[in-house]
């Protein structure tokens, strides 16, 4: 590099630009990644606190897998209070619905017709009793933003438990929305690149 004065900032400047954006490029490429290559999972919503039904221009989804039954949970709990995260062994269901059929805090063999899904990382607190009765976790799908004005509709047909959300799994269990219907049919679709 020349000794000019000019060129620091300029260096400088480039070499920003160039992290930023190679950091939104990584971000965009992992999400495009688990809608290309992972596994649709269809997931019943349920109503949320009325209160909270849309901050600003997102909606906010509650599923039936984000409630663990203890008596799912195979491996035991921590003793101690930890920074945690569940295996959840999802199965199709009856209904057409993917229910949990297993958890775990730790890792969980893949086995044919399941996918598992990670949680987002939490901080567990062991029960004062013997046993927890359920796990809340999330998923990192609980908000979906939509174009202004738009809510109305998915929380409305949320709250009538009208509400699907197909996810799409990756291997590691990370999931991202991939479509939104109401009774069945599409309303928001993601495109999978």
């Amino acid at each position: 590099m020349s000794n000019n004065p000019l060129m620091r900032p300029l260096f400088a400047a480039i070499l920003v630009a160039v992290l930023q954006t190679a950091f939104l490029g990584y971000m965009i490429e992992s999400r495009a990644s688990i809608l290309r290559n992972g596994v649709d999972v269809v997931l019943k919503t349920v109503p949320v606190d009325p209160r909270d039904l849309l901050r600003g221009d997102y909606v906010i989804l509650s599923y039936d897998i984000s409630t663990i039954p203890a008596d799912k949970v195979t491996g035991g709990f921590p003793t101690e209070a930890t920074d945690a995260q569940l295996s959840v062994r999802l199965e199709k269901q009856p209904d057409g619905f993917w229910g949990v059929a297993e958890a775990s805090f730790g890792a969980l063999a893949p086995r044919e017709g399941s996918v598992i899904a990670r949680s987002a990382p939490f901080y567990f607190y062991p029960a004062s009793d013997s046993q927890q009765a359920s796990l809340n976790v999330d998923y990192g799908i609980e908000r979906y933003y939509v174009p202004e004005g738009e809510g109305k509709v998915l929380e409305e047909a949320r709250n009538a438990s009208a509400l699907s959300v197909t996810a799409r799994v990756d291997d590691d269990g990370r999931m991202q929305i991939r479509l939104i219907a109401v009774d069945g049919k599409p309303l928001y679709e993601e495109p999978l690149y």
